[in-house]
């Protein structure tokens, strides 16, 4: 388990296992690829972030992180594959929640994104890029970063075992 602060200033955990913390997770953040551009969805308030919210009553996490993705991009999943998961210490409300690695096949042209303005896809440094004004908030901690670097080790391993459709053979790489 990791320690750092947000860029509100509060004390984030971040493990790489499911269900470390003792509060349950309830929300997703899924770090979503498009033909290796990263899909962001432009949020209408907050600007541009990775796709993700509350899951529903009755919906697993894995539920909600396919339905988020598509809400607010339109994005259809091809796979999806755990990354860890951070507890929010917010002195009114804490939180935890867990971040996917979605890999998407296809988009999906809709009317209505909900609370966001659709799908942005960005070929760029995005551990540079995310500290620039267009970007939510929740792009700028090490979330993020922490997160990338997980990813980065979850491509190498698929690269190596490209006939595992479900990611088994990549389910955790570096534990």
């Amino acid at each position: 388990m990791e320690e750092f602060r947000d860029f509100k200033g509060h004390v984030i955990q971040f493990s790489y296992e499911p269900n470390y913390f003792t509060l349950t997770s309830k929300h997703v953040f899924v770090i979503c690829e498009y033909k290796n551009k990263w899909l962001l969805t432009n949020h209408k308030v907050r600007g541009f972030e990775f796709p993700g919210g509350k899951a529903e009553q009755g919906e697993t996490l894995e539920q909600a992180a396919w339905r988020e993705v598509y809400e607010e991009t339109g994005g259809v999943l091809k796979r999806l594959q755990f990354v860890g998961e951070y507890y929010v210490l917010d002195p009114g409300q804490p939180f935890v929640k867990t971040v996917f690695y979605g890999e998407v096949e296809k988009l999906a042209e809709k009317d209505d994104y909900l609370e966001t303005n659709g799908p942005v896809l960005f070929d760029g440094n995005l551990l540079e890029s995310r500290f620039e004004k267009k970007f939510s908030f929740i792009m700028k901690d090490d979330v993020v970063k922490k997160s990338l670097d997980k990813i980065s080790e979850i491509r190498n391993c698929l690269a190596k075992n490209k006939n595992d459709m479900h990611m088994n053979a990549c389910r955790y790489p570096s534990l």
